[in-house]
Formats: C-alpha cells, structure tokens, sequence
C-alpha cells in the first residue's frame, strides 16, 4: 500500500529544466507581465474616467479588463521568482489558494464573453428593448457568484486529495490537472469532475457566444439591406469576437481533453497562451480595432501633456 502523508508545501518546476533559459525567460514573462498591467489599467482607466465611454459596452470591457490582470496576477509573479531561485516551493494553502482565485477569475471571465456577445446582440438587433433586457451589475454578479462556486468546489476537491511520493508539480502554478497526477488512490471522480464541469461551462460558453453572433448576422442580414450597416455592426463585434477564440480555444484543450503524462508540455504551452498571450493582446485588439477606446486614449494622453 502506499504511503500517504499529509503534504505542507509543492515544489513547482516551472516550464524548463534548463538552467540557461530561466535567465532570458525571466525578462520575458517580466516583461509582458508589465505590458498585461499596463495595458489593461490604461484601458480600465479610460472607460472610468472618460465620460464619453460611460455606456453598456465599455463597461463590460473594463469589467474583462479588471479580469485580465487578477487572472494573470494569480499566476505570473510567482513565475519569475521560480526562474532565479532553485528552491521554488509553494506552501500547501498558498497552492490551494492559487487554484481557487485562479479558477474564480477565470470563470469570471468565461461568463462574461457570452454576455458581452448578448449585450451586442441586444444593443444591435433589439434598441428599444435595451434598458428592459439588459441589467450590468445583475449580469457582473451572477458570473461572479457562479464562478466562485465553480472555483470553490475545485478547491475543495483538490484539498481533500491524498498524497504520496513525489511533491513537484510540472507546471509554473497551482492547478487542479498538475495536483491529480501527484494524487494517490482513486482520482476518477475528481477528474470527471473536472472534465465535465468545466468542460460544461466553457462549450456553452462558447456556444452562447456563438448563437449571439449568428443572431446578429441573421437579424442584419434580413433586415437591413445596407452592406456599409452590416459591415459597421461585425466590425464593432470583430474585436470580441477575436477574444473569444483566443480565451476558449486554449481552455477547451486543457480541461476538455484527458490528462496524460505525455500531454504536460503541451499543458503549459497552452496555459502560457491563456495566462499570458491572451491578457496581453486583449488591450491591443480593443485598442487596435476600436476608434472610441483609440480616441480615448488621444484625449488622455494630451491631457497629460
């Protein structure tokens, strides 16, 4: 039988073995931790203090933004930390407590890509029904209590593990999939959980997103007959819509799919795009493609010159 014990602390191994690239890969998850700050908190700022920005759709934006830097806040300080010393320990409750705000802001967030797309849909299909339909702080709230049980229940599942052996986890941050493989006895219903719960939550997600698009494009397509209206209403939902593959793709093929030994690089490949790549080019696809958030940001700037 195999011998559990009660564990105090993980060692996380972080994305390398190498001792030479840590160097450079501390400059870089550095500095795109910065940029991931800094060009969200320009965006959340903007929508706060421009009163031209005071509408549904900037709300939602800096609400996703607010999301962005507490999803990779959870996760990227202690990353770079690991690069430069070799004891990269995390405390038991320090990992559990990881796992839960990183699963709490991370649904957050996969609830608040549909409702964005819904708001879009009632905004552009439904004018005058839109101060009936829509409710911003309900929908803020509900996505956040939702998520919190969501994030309280893996959390709880993951504290309840037994462990034995082995304390390092293969991965830069605590998660649920990296603390099964270190589990002993019988992890099927965790892992069932796993897959189906989150698995649930991100396809009807996306499919909710989804459908709102459609519906948007059916609704312009028969209604109006101008291609430059039609052309104006996709252009205004391209840069969600771009989020959204970016933010669920990388999702659906870690906790969608089944957990392998084989599969832990391309694990953290993936949760380098979801942790890092994507906070970080979300202000730059909003900011890029919006010429409201683009004219904000002029004003700002020469308001501080």
């Amino acid at each position: 039988m195999l011998n559990q014990t009660s564990v105090s602390e993980f060692l996380l191994l972080g994305v390398t073995d190498s001792q030479e690239i840590p160097p450079l890969l501390f400059v870089v998850f550095l500095t795109m931790y910065i940029v991931n700050a800094s060009g969200n908190g320009a965006i959340l700022m903007i929508v706060i203090s421009d009163p031209r920005l005071h509408s549904a759709m900037y709300f939602f934006l800096g609400n996703l933004s607010c999301l962005d830097i507490c999803y990779s806040t959870v996760t990227l300080p202690k990353m770079p930390e690991n690069f430069l010393y070799s004891h990269n320990a995390i405390s038991f409750l320090g990992c559990i407590s990881q796992l839960h705000f990183f699963h709490f802001f991370g649904s957050t967030e996969t609830f608040l890509l549909p409702v964005m797309a819904f708001d879009h849909f009632v905004a552009i299909c439904k004018p005058l029904h839109y101060t009936v339909i829509m409710n911003h702080q309900l929908c803020i709230q509900m996505a956040s209590t939702v998520s919190f049980f969501h994030a309280l229940l893996c959390s709880i599942m993951s504290s309840c593990l037994k462990f034995c052996g082995s304390k390092h986890i293969h991965h830069f941050y605590c998660d649920v999939k990296p603390l099964l493989d270190l589990a002993c006895g019988n992890i099927d219903l965790n892992q069932m959980l796993l897959n189906i719960v989150t698995g649930t939550i991100a396809m009807s997600s996306f499919f909710l997103t989804f459908l709102s698009y459609f519906s948007i494009i059916t609704c312009l397509f028969f209604k109006s007959h101008s291609c430059s209206t039609l052309h104006k209403a996709l252009s205004t939902c391209a840069s969600h819509f771009m989020v959204v593959v970016l933010f669920y793709v990388p999702v659906l093929f870690t906790y969608a799919c089944p957990s392998s030994g084989s599969s832990m690089d391309r694990d953290w490949v993936i949760a380098i795009m979801y942790t890092v790549v994507t906070p970080v080019l979300n202000p730059l696809i909003y900011t890029l493609r919006n010429r409201e958030v683009k004219a904000a940001l002029s004003r700002a700037i020469r308001r501080k010159l």
